[in-house]
């Protein structure tokens, strides 16, 4: 059995303070995450395990026993790191860099023996390197190289595997693979991995607990449910982010959204109609341009539904796998009376929400401007035996825009919130959220018709 202890532990660099009072407890077959932003103390408290920064304060016990109090070779018969600096100078192969693993269990001037050098073969199986034996590792891509000094932590047999960003340098396959091999190794061997990573998905993926730091100071620690919460993300990493369950590897995944460029907020509301996650995208990018947002109707448990919930947009919503029933309806059509402009993704139809085009169609018939987006033809999303696609030719001739790519989407919003207004009395009496057209020359600009109807209660969020 092997355990691995931080108690209380504090270091410094001189007299600037880095990591305080970090507690942790691991045992066999662990692999924990060390999580935070840059210069949060991830990396000092590797090596402060590794015996490279004695801590100011506390205590770190391999196997209950001092690590500082052993001696180094006994350590590293134990413990294999990797850190995120792996330079070396001379030309050694990649085989002689994995055998060096070895050392710790050799006496002084011996040599590796052929058990040594099956040991050594295996690692590098193990890390897809062998055929790389022969080849100076000053000539390795960094990927490359990160992989052979992966192998040469694993040449060391340890019982604790310290790994400082492990995959910096791989790409996606082979970061897959190192840490399939790192899980397997806590499986199968029992050993303990404590690993500095920033990609929470990997985090989420493969680690059983996390630590989490934020200054120096432990933010959370635990299973990867209790740590990747929206709300940890956002205090520590300072950016929204959604959480959600993956359905194929039963883990985590972290969707990080762009943080809000906090532009002049737009006296202008937008009414999204969307579905299946088609809307996700428009609903981030609408509020950032400052733009006000409501949406519908949406099923809940939609992709839109909860990322219309995570951003307090309003909704009309309907109950999960429900047609839209008129009560919904009457909400959907209050909202659209509210907005500027209504937008439709490019959203699959069928007989639950065939609804929504016909609310469409309401919006153009009061006059408000109605944008389909329209990347994908509907006769590829029509699933109601080509109702849809009528409903789609009818607002075309009602005057319905369709457009082909988001740039264009929000250009055309940009255009229609500068069209300057008109002058004559007649636009006093225009219906519509966009009164006129200015006579050329004019440099007012129009102001938009803020249309409110107090039909409809069934409302998710409040309308700002």
């Amino acid at each position: 059995m092997v355990s691995l202890d931080v108690n209380g532990v504090e270091c410094r660099y001189g007299s600037i303070k880095i990591l305080e009072n970090v507690s942790l407890s691991m045992k066999e077959g662990d692999l924990v995450g060390v999580l935070g932003p840059n210069g949060s103390g991830k990396t000092t408290l590797l090596r402060s395990v590794s015996r490279t920064l004695k801590p100011h304060k506390g205590v770190i016990l391999l196997n209950e026993k001092d690590i500082y109090s052993l001696k180094s070779i006994d350590v590293a018969k134990q413990m294999g790191v990797v850190l995120q600096d792996n330079t070396i100078s001379f030309t050694f192969t990649a085989l002689e860099v994995v055998l060096m693993g070895r050392s710790p269990h050799l006496s002084r001037f011996q040599m590796e023996t052929a058990n040594d050098m099956a040991i050594a073969r295996k690692a590098m199986d193990l890390t897809n390197t062998w055929h790389l034996a022969a080849r100076p590792i000053n000539e390795l891509s960094g990927g490359e190289r990160q992989r052979v000094i992966i192998a040469r932590a694993l040449a060391q047999e340890p019982k604790v595997l310290l790994l400082d960003e492990p995959l910096t340098h791989l790409d996606i396959v082979n970061q897959l693979e190192i840490m399939d091999l790192v899980k397997s190794l806590c499986a199968k061997e029992g050993i303990i991995v404590m690993a500095v990573v920033h990609d929470l998905n990997l985090a989420a993926r493969y680690c059983n607990y996390a630590l989490l730091l934020k200054n120096g100071k432990v933010f959370a620690a635990g299973s990867l449910d209790k740590v990747l919460t929206n709300e940890n993300i956002k205090s520590v990493f300072k950016v929204d982010a959604m959480v959600k369950k993956n359905v194929v590897t039963n883990s985590l995944y972290v969707i990080p959204l762009s943080p809000s460029k906090s532009l002049p907020a737009k006296n202008c509301a937008i009414h999204l109609i969307c579905g299946a996650g088609t809307g996700t995208e428009f609903m981030k990018i609408f509020l950032d341009q400052g733009y006000n947002v409501t949406a519908g109707v949406l099923n809940v448990l939609d992709t839109d539904f909860e990322t219309a919930q995570f951003l307090n947009i309003p909704v009309a919503s309907e109950a999960p796998f429900s047609p839209i029933t008129d009560r919904t309806m009457k909400t959907n059509l209050a909202m659209i009376g509210k907005a500027n402009f209504v937008v439709v993704s490019s959203v699959p139809f069928g007989y639950g929400n065939l609804q929504n085009l016909q609310a469409a169609k309401e919006a153009l018939k009061k006059g408000v401007p109605v944008m389909m987006m329209d990347e994908v033809p509907i006769e590829n999303r029509d699933f109601t035996n080509g109702q849809a696609t009528a409903y789609m030719q009818e607002l075309k001739s009602l005057g319905a825009c369709f457009i082909k790519s988001q740039d264009e989407l929000l250009t055309k919003l940009n255009i229609s919130l500068q069209v300057p207004k008109q002058t004559s009395e007649a636009s006093s009496t225009m219906t519509g959220h966009l009164k006129g057209v200015t006579p050329s020359g004019s440099s007012e600009q129009v102001k938009t018709e803020q249309k409110f109807d107090n039909e409809g209660s069934e409302v998710t969020g409040s309308i700002k």
